[in-house]
């Protein structure tokens, strides 16, 4: 006998639908790496991170391929949290604070499709591509007006341009809750150890559990550590 009273699988975009549902006007702040600081809504971020679902497939990436990440707390890293989880892909998001060689052995060992990185890594970034054997595309998080004059990474793509073709008329597509969604590293050795990759359900599950208030609908939360389920789900401020 089964139980009746959910049949429904626990998935990471479901936290984004509810803070735009329940906590829509409510303000995510957050400094970009232009210096500026940024405010919008749950609700804003959410058409956003539709788009960003939408430029991600436009790129050719789909489930389960890997996408890595160099960046900081800011509302670019929010949005490519829920859309590259949100389409089946996996997000691989890399400490800048390792060694190069480090990043590059976690980048090629993930077999990281993509790679999007804020402008403060734009140095690392030119230094690492060649080695970076499996990334097809290279993505600037910024807009046109800061993107370099000059760079020696092939091909390099404006973050804000991928989302300018794009509308946020997307819906999120249902699927295995058990899928992974993060690959994340504890340490960068060689030593043979796996990464090790989140679900769906394990996230979702922790976003409800350490934000019970936000989960029974009665508040948006006051704090909350920028790199837990819940902050990414319900984060009073990204933090840098």
């Amino acid at each position: 006998m089964h139980g009746l009273m959910m049949d429904t699988p626990l998935l990471i975009t479901d936290l984004i639908r509810f803070a735009d549902r329940n906590h829509g006007d409510t303000e995510i702040v957050s400094k970009t790496a232009e210096g500026s600081i940024h405010r919008y809504s749950y609700r804003d971020a959410h058409a956003r991170a539709r788009r960003l679902a939408k430029a991600l497939q436009a790129l050719g990436v789909k489930a389960p391929d890997r996408v890595g990440t160099l960046a900081w707390n800011g509302y670019r890293h929010y949005e490519l949290y829920y859309a590259i989880s949100g389409i089946g892909a996996v997000i691989n998001t890399i400490n800048p604070r390792l060694f190069p060689d480090q990043i590059t052995y976690i980048s090629n060992h993930a077999e990281n499709t993509a790679l999007f990185f804020d402008l403060t890594f734009v140095p690392l970034v030119e230094k690492l591509a060649p080695q970076l054997t499996s990334v097809r595309h290279f993505v600037l998080m910024t807009d046109r007006a800061h993107m370099p004059a000059q760079t020696s990474i092939p091909g390099l793509l404006c973050y804000e341009e991928l989302m300018a073709k794009q509308d946020d008329r997307f819906e999120w597509p249902s699927f295995d809750e058990r899928t992974a969604a993060a690959l994340c590293r504890r340490t960068a050795t060689r030593s043979g150890r796996p990464a090790s990759p989140s679900a769906p359900r394990s996230t979702a599950g922790s976003g409800w559990t350490t934000a019970p208030a936000c989960a029974r609908g009665r508040s948006s939360a006051r704090s909350a550590s920028p790199s837990s389920a819940a902050a990414r789900a319900f984060p009073p401020a990204a933090r840098r």
